[in-house]
């Protein structure tokens, strides 16, 4: 029977955070803990979120409610709405009056930062607008619950703790999009909106150019509901490996051990054995975080997603995608393609792979710190890191011969098609779709490029083309390849020259766009009907290359 109303909601209630980890023992008791401060130890800060004035519903995620056991109506329900809008006053039942912040580190490529953090010394990163407002059980799995936007925290560094519509609306429907992908992500929840408070945040002028933007612009303030199994971060890891390295207080080294226990009840309980030896337990649970981020980087790449700053902090523990910010998905293809002004190129699209092993040394680093005496677990955890750039490129070679319908790709078949489509102007997307056919001669590729291609360019590609169906496994009926190809090659991609229109219609309380964005994106390996197909399995149009805040953007959300 499906969850109908608030009070079975909360009868879902079941914080395993909240009782098996440590509260910052400076926090208040009543959670109005909402100023910048330096947090020395425990694992959480209790916080109450700000609600947002008046707000007004915008979507949710039929998907999600479904896997939940949620009536969709409650999306509607007013004491749902208020929750998930920041106001726990309506806590009934089980569930707790506050929300729960948590602290984290930061490493850039694996150099450990603190000259961000206000305090110069790194206790004050954190969940500066990020806070968990519920966990609980359904139907049978554990999910938590996050509103983004929901207010400072002890961690917000100065900032209102807010999210504009803008950011909520790209998150919301990146998180329904990367599902549906079948790419391991967050979810989203719900979206709210209130007209009532406006947040004013740097953007882009119309028909901008600039790299960074030009004017101060109002948004509405917006809180959308993001949904995990936890939100772990390597970057919580981390930040209590370095408290045990440099003894920063007497449960330093409890604490490290308490946060890697609860990271394997949370995300690896069913497959690590729980009467295993502790130290037998952390080398297997390192073991199957660089199975899931290998396999979640080469997922990336297969759909065209740069995540724009895979910094320590934005890595989940869980092999998951977690920060929505300043990500965004390959058009043209180029393997530096960087949404992001501020991420710089060693955060590009082809450069996750690298990101990724940088994420897992600091995960890597953490638990050799708890294993500080257990020189054989050690020694285990140094040839997993060692091991680990062959564990990625074993990932993306199963990848793109998955992509190109092959058993296994020869040395030269993939870097050869990857040089053809940057210096072809292709569209990736568009490309490996259009691919999926099986086409013999170019022409039907014809318009996945931006630009004509050259008598030299259709010779190199009807020469690549000829290879490529060399390699195809014989006595393999065509249409199941083509098929095969299909259901990793999606039919559209995230286009930001049109999700743009669909925010802002949306700050005008139009979610027509919105939602049929949110369609579209439930079913991406479908082919669309040939009117959605003219809207949006399009080249980019011209006018939008070098576009501020359409091409590039900055974080400012």
């Amino acid at each position: 029977m499906k969850t109908a109303t608030f009070a079975e909601f909360a009868e879902r209630a079941d914080y395993s955070l909240l009782e098996a980890l440590t509260p910052d023992p400076e926090a208040t008791a009543d959670g109005e803990d909402h100023r910048p401060r330096q947090v020395l130890s425990g694992h959480y800060v209790p916080v109450t979120p700000t609600p947002i004035p008046e707000p007004q519903y915008l979507a949710h995620s039929r998907t999600l409610f479904r896997e939940l056991g949620l009536c969709d109506d409650l999306a509607h329900d007013d004491q749902f709405r208020r929750m998930f809008s920041g106001d726990l006053h309506v806590a009934t039942g089980p569930m707790r009056p506050f929300g729960w912040a948590t602290g984290y580190a930061l490493s850039i490529y694996g150099t450990e930062y603190t000259q961000q953090c206000p305090f110069g010394n790194g206790n004050g990163y954190g969940d500066g607008r990020a806070m968990s407002v519920f966990e609980g059980l359904f139907e049978g799995r554990r999910w938590e619950m996050q509103l983004k936007g929901g207010g400072p925290t002890p961690y917000c560094r100065g900032a209102d703790g807010r999210a504009v519509l803008r950011s909520s609306v790209r998150e919301f429907l990146a998180q329904e999009f990367m599902h549906a992908l079948d790419v391991p992500t967050s979810r989203s929840l719900t979206l709210y909106v209130s007209h009532a408070e406006t947040v004013r945040r740097p953007w882009y002028s119309e028909n901008s150019r600039s790299m960074d933007p030009d004017v101060m612009v109002d948004n509405p303030a917006a809180i959308s509901t993001r949904v995990a199994p936890s939100f772990l971060r390597v970057g919580q890891l981390e930040l209590f490996a370095r408290r045990a390295r440099s003894d920063a207080h007497p449960r330093a080294h409890k604490e490290l051990h308490q946060i890697v226990a609860h990271l394997i009840e949370r995300n690896y309980r069913q497959e690590i054995d729980p009467r295993l030896p502790f130290s037998d337990q952390v080398v297997l649970l390192a073991r199957l975080f660089c199975d899931r981020l290998t396999a979640l980087v080469a997922n990336w790449i297969r759909v065209g997603y740069c995540q724009g700053n895979f910094n320590s902090d934005n890595c989940a523990a869980g092999g998951f995608t977690l920060d929505y910010g300043p990500f965004g998905f390959c058009e043209l293809f180029d393997p530096r393609f960087q949404p992001w002004t501020g991420g710089g190129a060693h955060f590009c699209f082809f450069n996750q792979p690298v990101a990724a092993e940088a994420n897992y040394r600091m995960f890597w680093k953490s638990l050799r710190t708890l294993m500080e005496g257990q020189a054989e677990a050690q020694a285990q955890l140094d040839q997993l890191l060692e091991a680990f750039p062959a564990a990625m490129q074993e990932a993306m070679e199963r990848m793109w011969s998955r992509k190109l319908g092959l058993p296994s790709t020869d040395d030269a078949l993939v870097p050869q098609l990857l040089k053809l489509l940057a210096v072809s102007n292709a569209d990736y997307s568009m490309f490996f779709r259009r691919l999926s056919d099986l086409p013999e001669q170019v022409d039907p590729l014809r318009g996945c490029f931006y630009l004509p291609l050259s008598t030299s360019l259709e010779s190199q590609w009807q020469e690549w083309l000829l290879r490529w169906r060399a390699q195809r496994p014989s006595g393999v009926d065509p249409a199941l390849i083509s098929a095969g190809m299909r259901r990793v090659n999606p039919a559209i991609t995230w286009r930001e020259w049109l999700i743009a229109p669909a925010y802002q219609q949306a700050a005008q309380s139009n979610t027509s766009l919105m939602a049929e964005l949110q369609q579209l994106f439930s079913t991406p390996y479908d082919t669309p009907s040939p009117e959605l197909g003219a809207r949006y399995d399009r080249l980019k149009p011209r006018e939008f290359f070098s576009a501020g805040g359409v091409s590039h953007y900055s974080c400012s959300s």
